[in-house]
């Protein structure tokens, strides 16, 4: 009897693990699960998930219960899915001059400060000439006339990237709408001991035009800058990241990172800026590629799912993650970033997402081989691949890059970036497209690696 119910057992245990090698071979992303999450995470109950408010808290506690709903656990070192970061808010009151080679403009004569760190600056002056922010040069004050368009972010990392102290941006029909709200807050990651901490970001300007090219005559060789800045408070805020964690088998094996951002523009001028597109539609594959990773039989590499707060703060809920992670960063083999993937771009072909870096490593390659629906992104020119908080992982070594449906799409940062907006069934099938490659991956032992020249560098400030 025991040997015919032990015969039993191990029949109904054969069943049962071939159902589920049947199910995991046979998942399928249904559209309705991901217009689910769309449809919380860009309604008007969440005023558009601004950075640091209680409503990205509401958005990370939303993705971690979908977390925990799907089978994932708290990742090593964490007692709970929610990582919260301490921020420090400066908000500039006004008094600001600028001079460069003895030209000064004040604040109530065309200077406008669109953020700042709220100290004194001096240094060496240079002019950005072109329209590529990759050839931004080296200075501590950097002169910029941007071309019309949202190429904002390109500017920012490109002067991240060459340590500039302050740029100085010409006023265009795009800036007119932000130098309107000058004097907003500003934000960075605090350090333990209250002081900012982690990779600055430079103080931005706007010159109305006759102001900038004033300036600009007296940025001669050898001219000097100085910032008198405006006064300031500061505050403190809090932003949270939230993450999942998929045990493997073998520990020895490294651990996929799959992320998004949570964050949008919130509320502004009293306008909801919905962010369906930006970021909710990342946030969506990442709690769907969770649901298929967690479903089947469990993986041998072990999978960090991360939604990040903050990121239109500037990348910051990314950054507290690389300066605070849940485990150690050299057990990450590849992070895999997904954003704005709501729409296709016309220019990539049908049913395509665009990879940014492509180039720099063999990951893309990779997916694009089993069967991911990837290809090299279409912009270098707009720097995409410092954009978004991948670059937060690059900068420390891992191979990290983001997979984008439009990244230049009209409803980019404004008020139409709406669910209605959205092509789920675009959305869907993209995410299906990675659902494969990526099983692939956390079953095998292939390890993304950079190109001769891929791995970006920092530049010290």
């Amino acid at each position: 009897m025991l040997k015919r119910h032990a015969l039993l057992a191990a029949g109904l245990l054969s069943l049962t693990v071939a159902t589920a090698v049947q199910a995991q071979d046979a998942w399928t992303v249904k559209p309705a699960w991901v217009s689910a999450h769309e449809n919380f995470l860009a309604s008007p109950a969440l005023r558009g998930r601004g950075g640091a408010t209680n409503d990205e808290l509401v958005a990370a506690t939303y993705v971690a219960s979908v977390f925990e709903r799907y089978g994932l656990t708290h990742a090593p070192g964490m007692t709970g899915y929610l990582q919260t970061a301490p921020l420090v808010m400066t908000t500039p009151v006004g008094g600001a001059s600028l001079t460069i080679g003895g030209v000064t403009v004040e604040q109530t004569g065309g200077l406008a400060v669109l953020s700042s760190s709220g100290g004194a600056v001096t240094g060496s002056v240079a002019v950005a000439e072109g329209e590529d922010p990759a050839a931004i040069p080296t200075a501590d004050f950097v002169l910029v006339a941007p071309p019309e368009g949202p190429t904002m972010r390109a500017w920012i990392r490109g002067a991240m990237q060459k340590g500039a102290k302050v740029v100085v941006l010409r006023e265009t029909q795009a800036l007119k709408s932000l130098t309107a709200r000058a004097g907003r807050p500003s934000y960075a990651v605090a350090g333990e001991a209250g002081e900012d901490a982690g990779e600055a970001s430079p103080d931005f300007l706007v010159l109305a035009p006759e102001a900038f090219d004033r300036l600009k005559a007296a940025a001669t060789a050898g001219a000097s800058a100085a910032l008198s800045p405006a006064a300031s408070t500061k505050s403190e805020a809090t932003t949270t990241n939230a993450i999942g964690w998929l045990e493997g088998s073998d520990p020895d094996a490294g651990v996929i990172m799959l992320s998004a951002h949570l964050d949008h523009l919130g509320m502004v001028d009293g306008v909801m800026m919905p962010g369906a597109n930006d970021d909710a539609s990342g946030t969506a594959a990442v709690l769907e590629l969770a649901h298929a990773l967690a479903a089947g039989e469990r993986p041998k590499r072990s999978v960090l799912f991360v939604a990040y707060g903050s990121e239109e703060l500037g990348l910051l809920g990314s950054q507290y993650f690389a300066e605070h992670p849940p485990i150690p960063l050299e057990r990450i083999v590849a992070n895999l970033e997904i954003e704005m993937i709501g729409q296709q771009d016309p220019n990539m072909p049908a049913g395509v997402m665009m990879m940014t870096g492509f180039d720099r490593s063999d990951f893309g390659p990779l997916l694009k081989s089993r069967g991911a629906l990837v290809a090299p992104d279409p912009y270098p020119e707009q720097n995409f691949f410092q954009r978004s908080d991948n670059y937060s992982l690059a900068l420390q070594g891992i191979v990290a890059h983001t997979v984008s449906g439009w990244a230049t799409i009209p409803t980019y940062h404004s008020a139409e970036d709406t669910i209605a907006n959205l092509d789920i069934p675009f959305m869907t099938a993209a995410i299906q497209s990675l659902v494969e490659p990526l099983r692939a991956l956390v079953d095998g032992d292939f390890t993304p690696a950079w190109t001769a020249t891929g791995r970006p560098t920092r530049t010290p400030r």
